[in-house]
């Protein structure tokens, strides 16, 4: 039977839960077992796809299409597993099953209610991971205790322990222990009240992970164990890490994963860290340092690019470097251009989003690196930012654009995807999940991925518009991906360019640690190449990272 970890959290939003899920789930696979991961959410939106990048973060796209919350890519990076749909569940879509099985008249005319029908499909939902082929289930519940949102997914894994048994079931708790400047101490009260009231929703937790800025002390934990009925041995502290991928690292130092398993009767071996450790001693020894600048719609909330973040810093661990972004706003990119401040940048990522705002700086930017050879790297709306600029700039396309921001434009050399046309609803209607491209013999993207098939996730409606083509590749244009069925392109690049590479699709969404987005790596190469003029150290260091 499948063993069940639920993850709460307590006192405040963004401790951690999600990185705490990702990182026990990393440690239990190191132990041999087979290990999914799962969100709820307790927004009433069905997915995060329809929401403000300002209020959520990025929306996470998994092979199967699901637009997903964010703490997905922070799963699939750590447990280096392809998650699916059935991984995010939101109080919108779990109302919306049972509304729609109320119409069809599944309920045979009963009244319909929170309790049952909504924490059974709850359940349901965490069911249809449980399969044979999953030794753990890890069920992160979004939100924090106390908010009356949670109260039904709260009831529904208080429910689950008499479903499935004491001895198949761990309730972990996340919570603060805040460092109290005047008092010059750690405070457990806030984790006192989180505990009382996850307590008197009917769940007694088996662990507690304290969230705290500096490690705390064994008295203290002692102090939070008595206090919450928790032994000992199942209060463990989780200060700041300098790198999240220590995070696993600590749990496991602080005897986590072990006392889980001894809770839930798994007589596994200790996990195998040895390559763990060494990933997080090439992320935190690197010294040289590689200048990416970001140009975003959404720089204010960083977690809008959380995924393309994490892609290039596991290039630059690839690498031996440390990435340093310049979070630069695209509305602000003409007037930096004219002062000259981007000429130092090593490289350029222009990534996704949608609407007009800030477009015309992307072109802009765009523009810039093709001229001065900088590294650019394009994604989804910057693929299309860059044939745009070179519509314009290039072949002389005056007023080209894309459609959807200039349905006027004489040459719409981006234009809405035919299968798009008569789509109306806004959410889950996009081109979305993994789709094949082939690639162009011998071009520059075809050697980065070592080979002609590949396959990444997609989100958007707008295309580059075919009926250009011809005019593109008559130049140093290269249309290097293309879907099977050759009508959409996938990837393009220019020749005679250290690296002006885009794609269609989000290869930030596939990277993982210990294996970089090809695009990535390639590109902070190609980045690093260009430091080495400034700083000469570089080289040396590129050559040890090499041997």
């Amino acid at each position: 039977m499948t063993k069940h970890i639920f993850v709460t959290g307590g006192v405040a939003s963004s401790l951690g839960k999600g990185l705490t899920a990702a990182s026990l789930g990393r440690l239990l696979k190191q132990r041999g077992l087979r290990v999914v991961i799962q969100k709820l959410d307790p927004y009433i939106n069905v997915d995060p796809g329809t929401m403000n990048p300002f209020e959520h973060g990025e929306v996470f796209v998994t092979d199967d299409g699901g637009e997903t919350d964010l703490d997905l890519g922070h799963y699939e990076r750590f447990i280096d597993e392809n998650l699916t749909t059935e991984s995010n569940a939101t109080t919108g879509s779990i109302y919306s099953a049972v509304i729609a099985a109320e119409r069809h008249g599944e309920y045979l005319g009963k009244t319909v209610q929170v309790i049952p029908h909504i924490t059974d499909e709850i359940k349901r939902r965490i069911r249809v991971l449980a399969t044979e082929d999953t030794d753990v289930l890890i069920t992160e519940v979004g939100g924090t205790v106390g908010d009356i949102e949670i109260l039904p997914f709260l009831e529904a894994i208080r429910q689950f322990r008499l479903d499935v048994g004491e001895r198949n079931i761990c309730y972990v708790h996340v919570t603060l222990v805040p460092f109290i400047g005047p008092s010059g101490e750690h405070k457990t009260k806030p984790t006192q009240h989180s505990v009382t009231e996850l307590r008197s929703a009917g769940i007694q937790p088996h662990a507690i992970v304290c969230r705290s800025n500096e490690p705390i002390s064994d008295d203290l934990e002692r102090k939070i164990s008595r206090l919450s009925n928790v032994p000992f041995e199942g209060v463990v502290n989780a200060p700041d890490a300098s790198s999240l991928y220590e995070i696993p690292l600590l749990l496991n130092e602080e005897g986590l994963d072990s006392y889980i398993c001894d809770s839930l009767g798994i007589d596994n071996p200790e996990p195998d860290l040895e390559d763990w450790r060494a990933l997080v001693s090439r992320v935190v020894s690197a010294t040289a340092t590689v200048r990416i600048g970001l140009i975003g719609k959404y720089v204010s909330l960083v977690d809008a690019y959380l995924s393309v973040v994490e892609a290039l810093n596991h290039a630059g661990a690839h690498h031996g470097v440390q990435i340093e972004i310049d979070w630069i706003q695209a509305e602000e990119v003409e007037g930096m251009l004219s002062e000259g401040r981007l000429k130092d940048l090593d490289g350029i990522v222009i990534p996704g989003g949608f609407g007009e705002r800030g477009i015309e700086g992307k072109i802009a930017a765009a523009g810039f690196t093709r001229e001065n050879e900088i590294p650019c790297l394009g994604l989804c709306l910057g693929l299309q930012c860059m044939t745009i600029d070179f519509a314009r700039n290039v072949l002389g396309l005056e007023r080209a654009h894309s459609s959807e921001f200039d349905p006027s434009s004489p040459h719409p050399v981006i234009d809405l995807m035919e299968s798009q046309r008569d789509v109306s609803d806004m959410g889950g209607t996009m081109r979305l999940g993994t789709y094949v491209a082939q690639l162009k013999p011998d071009s520059q993207v075809s050697a980065i991925y070592g080979e002609e098939v590949v396959s990444e996730r997609h989100r958007h409606r707008y295309e580059f518009n075919s009926r250009y083509r011809a005019k593109f590749e008559d130049t140093n244009f290269v249309c290097s991906g293309e879907s099977p069925d050759g009508r959409l392109v996938e990837f393009i690049e220019l020749k005679d360019h250290p690296f002006w590479v885009a794609t269609q699709a989000h290869p930030e969404f596939k990277s993982r640690p210990d294996r970089p987005a090809p695009l990535f790596r390639a590109f902070v190469e190609a980045a690093l190449h260009r430091a080495e003029g400034r700083n000469p150290q570089l080289v040396q260091m590129e050559e040890e990272f090499s041997n």
